[in-house]
């Protein structure tokens, strides 16, 4: 997950409905420019959570999205993903990227401070997210994931995820230089018109591209 030119990931609510999910995301997709599906899974077997990733992986990948899965690498793979999205810290990362080598891609969030940025960096993740909830549901302040992003997209060369909470912070979001705005939870809900969310979004970007290209 490389990229010149900020782009868009989807976070999704906690996914039972495979079939209901990917209606959903074939609607985003109509909006424009997708890079990336952070795919969240509700509780189940093993068994059951493979056939979800499966049938979700399909329509996304046959539109050039990535797909990466929440909190397993055994489910990631076996669902046919393109990696897997970890929360757990270095040591879970090192141990994705021995098993996985460079067949996947590694994702890490819950990243409370600096350091632990940096620690997951070192452990050789292909991205870093800063700004989505917390274990409790709650957000952190927009300026402070501003803040973070801005730092970690001017030092760092991988890449990073700035969560929006909000369709009205992306602009904000964008020109922290991220490589990729995370839309979550928030946009799939049933009040939303998601194709739209997109569409918004990507303007943003262009927008943003073009204030830049013109300094």
């Amino acid at each position: 997950m490389t990229t010149s030119q900020t782009r868009l990931m989807l976070v999704t609510p906690p996914v039972a409905d495979a079939e209901a999910m990917s209606f959903r995301l074939m609607q985003a997709f109509a909006g424009g420019d997708v890079a990336a599906v952070l795919l969240r899974l509700t509780e189940g077997d093993d068994r059951s959570r493979i056939e979800r990733v499966k049938r979700i992986a399909g329509p996304v990948q046959s539109n050039s999205v990535a797909l990466v899965v929440e909190g397993s690498a055994l489910i990631a793979t076996r669902g046919g993903a393109d990696g897997v999205h970890l929360v757990e810290g270095p040591e879970a990362i090192r141990e994705a990227r021995s098993s996985l080598r460079d067949e996947r891609i590694i994702g890490a969030g819950g990243l409370r401070a600096r350091h632990d940025a940096m620690d997951v960096g070192e452990a050789g993740v292909d991205y870093v997210m800063f700004g989505e909830p917390r274990p409790d549901g709650s957000m952190p302040p927009l300026p402070a994931v501003v803040e973070r992003a801005t730092w970690w997209a001017e030092i760092f060369e991988t890449p990073c995820v700035a969560y929006a909470p909000d369709a009205a912070s992306v602009p904000a979001l964008v020109e922290t230089g991220a490589e990729f705005i995370a839309l979550g939870e928030w946009a799939f809900g049933e009040d939303q018109d998601i194709r739209a969310l997109v569409e918004a979004a990507n303007a943003a970007i262009a927008a943003c591209a073009t204030r830049k290209a013109g300094r």
